[in-house]
């Protein structure tokens, strides 16, 4: 989902990250912290963009950011399991 630039290296590592995270997430973590352009949006302009409430725009991105830690913690414990 996230536009090419210059850093190819940063840009696939953070796709690897969102990938797990369904589009309408990846969106909005992308807006929010302007992975795309380095210009982050108020939760009132994503909520605006997508025509849903910044409230619902904060819900997503916090539920979004949960799998993420999620994800991390489990990797972490995958790696320290599986570290032969």
């Amino acid at each position: 989902y996230l536009p090419q630039y210059s850093q190819a290296g940063r840009s696939e590592d953070i796709q690897d990250v969102l990938s797990i995270l369904s589009t309408r997430e990846q969106e909005i973590l992308v807006m929010r912290y302007g992975l795309s352009d380095d210009h982050p949006r108020s939760l009132a302009e994503i909520g605006t963009k997508m025509g849903v409430t910044r409230e619902r725009i904060r819900q997503i991105e916090a539920k979004a950011l949960r799998k993420l830690r999620h994800y991390s913690q489990r990797k972490k414990l995958d790696e320290y399991l599986h570290d032969d």
